[in-house]
């Protein structure tokens, strides 16, 4: 029988404790990720291979438009600058996979 010694536990973070600002730049960090795996110019996590599905990359790039827009009252300037390129970035790279 193995003994619980030694081990650490999985620490365990509750993420609605965050503030809702932080929340929306998380969900564009992941979101961003999943875009750029749905264009298949990432490889999904647990494979070896990228896949395209446009369709679910058109739908995280609206939605990443969208919170950023949402939050922009709220950004720095060096923030905001960062975000508008990110999408500039995600967007040129939809445009020319969908070719």
């Amino acid at each position: 029988m193995e003994s619980d010694e030694g081990k650490e536990k999985p620490v365990v973070f509750d993420i609605s404790s965050l503030d809702t600002y932080l929340l929306l730049r998380f969900f564009i960090s992941v979101l961003s990720e999943k875009a750029w795996q749905d264009m298949g110019l990432r490889v999904k996590p647990g494979t070896d291979k990228a896949e395209k599905d446009m369709l679910k990359a058109k739908t995280a790039i609206d939605s990443i438009e969208f919170l950023i827009n949402t939050l922009e009252p709220q950004l720095q300037e060096d923030e905001k600058k960062s975000l508008t390129n990110l999408l500039a970035d995600l967007k040129i790279n939809f445009a020319g996979q969908i070719k």
